[in-house]
């Protein structure tokens, strides 16, 4: 449909601002795109049936479910206080609850697990250290997607080589395969977003932009979360502990090793991690042995209730996120960026192009793996064939720069449920998140472009 494709997506992301109402926001989108695609009011129904009853939107519906139910039996059976209690005999400053947050990321590399992991284990440190929740966001939100699509044991090595062989350039699967892991050092854009936390984190970079307003807001008036904030999350933590001991060993430690290690292992035998039913797995270990420490089934049934009211929030937001991603490639957002820029780019402003290309093209739909599944088979050849059918150091670049801009809308868009799920985890304003974290996003961005230009000239 042209320019008319990115008129919901613009007004989806300029309400969203406006209004900081997430949900209400993206709802109108859909409502208006229904009407430009000439589906009319009843489409709207029509979009959401569709879009929920497709198997990723399900799955990732349930996961957030489940792992709302697991935090909320860490918070409630107090393992989350005693994790708390003891990280603070160590005497954690702000700079060592940052650095904590950051290698728990990297320790939970699944990006799905990983933010509401961080977030919700590392509120009560981070408040305490008067670190605001848009921080804490960024942190949990930045370890995830960055970090997944650089790490070799990760489900997304697969997937982009699966879709690199697709292309033909290679003979063999394995051939695709060690060829996505030999980009993964010119994926700049997700290895500059790990470090970025890390050096802000050991404050040799200084906060900017309006993240330096939201800890200066956390610092000196202890405010966490902005007076306006609507934090994406009900406080659950506030209820009273089930068990008087907090028992961190067989209620936090064990059941966070064990679902890690679940994950790795489906890596090792089924390339991707098995985070849904893993989850599954330790919702009901931990129901038999909250029954088993002496809770009643009752008070267990009250718990577990309350873990899927925490989800609420997030789940709402994903299901019109998801509708507005479907409505975008029924209405060709993506073909019409695609076509708008690609005939402009020469060869050696090729790698810095296709990383703009997926950024934009990402941001605007909140996908990865969608802009992975349009952009390889474009340019992955483009690049081959330029090179003279031989995989170099510019090839490398152009599928580090496809990896790199694909990953940015997957960090910092409104629409991302992998940013959904930060602002869940941290019980951030979902909005305030988006708007802190997109200068250090667009930094690294920037700086990657500039990188893949160097290259670009170097090597055509």
């Amino acid at each position: 449909m042209g320019f008319v494709s990115i008129i919901p997506v613009a007004l989806a992301i300029a309400l969203a601002v406006l209004t900081k109402n997430t949900v209400v926001s993206l709802s109108i989108a859909c409502i208006i795109g229904c009407f430009l695609k000439g589906d009319g009011l009843f489409g709207f129904t029509n979009l959401i049936y569709t879009a929920l009853g497709d198997p990723s939107s399900i799955w990732t519906i349930l996961m957030v479910v489940l792992f709302s139910v697991l935090v909320t039996y860490f918070e409630r059976s107090g393992a989350i206080d005693g994790f708390t209690d003891i990280a603070q005999k160590y005497n954690l400053k702000r700079r060592g609850v940052q650095l904590i947050s950051w290698a728990l990321g990297l320790f939970c590399f699944a990006d799905s697990m990983s933010p509401l992991f961080v977030g919700s284990v590392m509120k009560k440190l981070s408040d305490k250290a008067k670190i605001s929740r848009e921080k804490l966001a960024y942190i949990a939100d930045s370890t995830a997607s960055p970090l997944s699509v650089i790490h070799p044991f990760s489900s997304w090595s697969p997937y982009l080589a699966g879709l690199a062989f697709a292309t033909g350039v290679f003979a063999s699967s394995d051939n695709a395969y060690r060829f996505v892991l030999g980009a993964i050092g010119f994926n700049f854009y997700a290895i500059l977003s790990v470090l970025l936390v890390f050096l802000i984190a050991m404050g040799i970079v200084k906060d900017f932009g309006p993240m330096k307003k939201a800890e200066k807001r956390a610092v000196e008036e202890g405010k966490v979360l902005a007076d306006n904030a609507v934090p994406l999350t009900t406080e659950g933590a506030l209820e009273k502990r089930v068990f008087e001991k907090p028992r961190v060993l067989i209620n936090f430690v064990l059941p966070v090793v064990l679902l890690v290690a679940i994950c790795a292992v489906t890596v090792v035998l089924d390339g991707e991690p098995a985070i849904c039913e893993a989850a599954m797995i330790l919702v009901v270990l931990m129901s038999v042995s909250f029954l088993i420490q002496g809770l009643k089934l009752d008070e267990l049934n009250k718990v577990f209730l309350q873990g899927v009211k925490n989800a609420v929030p997030a789940v709402l937001v994903l299901s019109v996120a998801y509708p507005l991603n479907t409505l975008s490639g029924q209405m060709g957002t993506a073909d019409f960026l695609i076509n708008s820029t690609s005939s402009f780019l020469s060869p050696a402003f090729l790698p810095a192009g296709i990383f703009l290309i997926g950024a934009v093209l990402s941001f605007a739909t909140g996908t990865s793996w969608g802009t992975y599944a349009i952009c390889v088979p474009i340019f992955l050849p483009w690049a081959y064939s330029l090179a003279g059918s031989q995989v170099n150091a510019f090839v490398l670049a152009c599928f580090g720069a496809i990896a790199g801009g694909g990953v940015f809308g997957d960090h910092c868009s409104p629409l991302s449920d992998t940013t959904i799920l930060s602002s869940m985890g941290a019980g951030s304003d979902h909005i305030d998140h988006m708007s802190t974290q997109i200068p250090y996003a667009v930094t690294c961005a920037a700086v990657s472009v500039v990188l893949y230009l160097v290259i670009g000239f170097a090597t055509t």
